[in-house]
């Protein structure tokens, strides 16, 4: 690892590319490059592996022990000037360090792996729930179809709290990705299909989740194997897409009689 370099310009090009990183959700994939911000997310990557190309953090935190040791990890380090350090975050309380990361390319998909499938999910919050539901209930692999929030984005990251390197991501995929899968499809319905509880669900499997406002659809609800609804005998009209998933997957969980 080189030496810490010090930042004291709010021009600084990387500076602006973290702004843009924080606040731009297209810029992610526009710039090639991940923003993760503060120590549960980046132990989370260097837990799974991953090698950051750089640390940011804030001169205060570079006194730190603590913090100085934890930015050791990635190939370069960037020490950034105290008063110029909240404008790198959304959050009213920033961390004071992150990583950048390469934003990972999509890998290939596992045909047999167990699979969630994003179908437009546009609320950045619900879409890094469902994956942390994924991870934790027994789901390897994420596809998330075109018009879905994007998963790298900082406001995923969040919500997703580590999920995002347990899993398989494959991001802005067109349809056709599906065809590559040779697990069943489950689709979520609010009204129709078979009630969950008690439902025979195969596994592995690919749960959909669909739009928010829209549900899953109508073109992949036609090439699921089974159509399922979660009963709400409190008469809401439907769930919403994080809690549903949260649902579903558990379900399978369930099903298998795993533990």
């Amino acid at each position: 690892m080189s030496e810490p370099v010090a930042i004291t310009s709010r021009d600084n090009p990387l500076l602006v590319k973290l702004r843009r990183l924080a606040r731009e959700p297209a810029a992610t994939r526009k710039l090639g490059a991940v923003w993760l911000e503060g120590e549960h997310l980046c132990r989370a990557a260097l837990a799974r592996g991953v090698r950051p190309r750089a640390a940011v953090l804030s001169a205060s935190a570079a006194r730190e022990p603590a913090w100085a040791e934890l930015a050791r990890a990635a190939a370069r380090v960037h020490v950034v000037d105290d008063a110029l350090w909240k404008g790198l975050s959304t959050l009213e309380s920033p961390a004071p360090l992150g990583f950048v990361l390469d934003l990972p390319a999509a890998p290939a998909p596992q045909p047999d792996a167990p699979t969630v499938v994003l179908d437009r999910v546009q609320d950045a919050g619900n879409v890094g729930s469902i994956l942390r539901s994924a991870a934790a209930l027994g789901f390897v692999q994420v596809v998330a179809l075109a018009g879905t929030a994007g998963l790298w984005t900082p406001k995923v990251l969040r919500a997703a709290m580590g999920a995002h390197f347990a899993l398989r991501l494959l991001d802005a995929q067109p349809p056709h990705t599906l065809d590559a899968l040779r697990v069943p499809l489950l689709a979520t319905s609010s009204h129709d299909g078979v009630a969950l509880p008690g439902a025979a669900l195969p596994w592995p499997c690919a749960w959909v989740f669909g739009h928010e406002g829209q549900g899953v659809q109508p073109a992949l609800l036609a090439r699921a194997a089974m159509a399922l609804r979660i009963p709400q005998p409190g008469g809401e009209e439907s769930l919403n897409v994080a809690a549903a998933a949260a649902i579903c997957l558990y379900e399978s969980l369930r099903a298998r009689g795993a533990r």
